[in-house]
C-alpha cells in the first residue's frame, strides 16, 4: 500500500475509524459550499470504499489526510479517475476536501504536492489536471501554487451539475511533468 508522507502530514489508506468525521465534513454546508448538495452517510461511505479499493489495486487515489504531529483525520487529497464525458477526458485528477478546522494552514497545498510528485514519478502519469466551480477562489488558489495553469478555453459545464444551477461551469487546470519538474 503506497502512502506519502511530508513535513507535516501522512497521506495514507483510509481507516474504519475516518468514517465518522468524514461523513461529518460532507454534511458541512460550509466544505459543501462549491458542491450541489451535502452528502449523506452513504455517499460518503460509498466513496471511502471506491478509495478503499483504488490504493489497493493501482497505488494511488484519494487519500485519507492526517496531520501527523496529533494524528488528527482531516479530510482527503489524491489523484482520481472523472467517472464523466468532457473533453479533457479520460485523464487524471488531483483533489482535496478538508475540514473546515484545517483550513488555513496551507494543507492543500502541502498534501497536493505531494499527490504531484506520486502523479509525475512512481505512477507515471504525463498529465494531471483539477477542476472546480467558477466561485471556488481557495480552491483554485491552490492550483496555482502547486504550478498549475488555467486553460480558460477548457473551462466546461459540469455535465453532473444541472442546467441553470449556480455551479455548473467549472474552470479547468492542468499541469504536465515538464511543468511539475520546472515548479521543484
Amino acid at each position: 500500500m503506497t502512502e506519502l508522507s511530508t513535513d507535516r502530514l501522512l497521506l495514507r489508506q483510509w481507516r474504519d475509524s475516518d468514517r465518522d468525521p468524514f461523513a461529518a465534513l460532507n454534511a458541512d454546508p460550509a466544505v459543501m459550499e462549491h458542491f450541489p448538495s451535502l452528502q449523506s452517510r452513504e455517499v460518503s461511505d460509498g466513496l471511502i470504499d471506491r478509495n478503499l479499493t483504488a490504493i489497493d489495486e493501482r497505488g494511488w487515489g484519494l487519500w485519507a489526510l492526517e496531520v501527523k504531529e496529533t494524528g488528527e483525520f482531516i479530510g482527503f487529497t489524491g489523484l482520481s479517475v472523472p467517472s464523466f464525458e468532457a473533453h479533457f477526458l479520460p485523464g487524471v485528477e488531483i483533489g482535496w476536501r478538508l475540514a473546515k478546522g484545517a483550513w488555513g494552514n496551507g494543507y492543500a497545498t502541502e498534501a497536493a504536492r505531494a499527490s504531484l510528485a506520486h502523479g509525475f514519478g512512481p505512477a507515471g502519469l504525463d498529465e494531471i489536471v483539477s477542476f472546480t466551480t467558477t466561485t471556488n477562489l481557495p480552491s483554485q488558489r491552490v492550483m496555482q501554487r502547486i504550478g498549475m495553469v488555467h486553460d480558460e478555453p477548457g473551462d466546461f459545464d459540469n455535465p453532473r451539475i444541472a442546467e441553470g444551477d449556480r455551479l455548473r461551469r467549472h474552470v479547468l487546470y492542468r499541469i504536465n511533468r515538464a511543468q511539475w519538474d520546472a515548479t521543484r
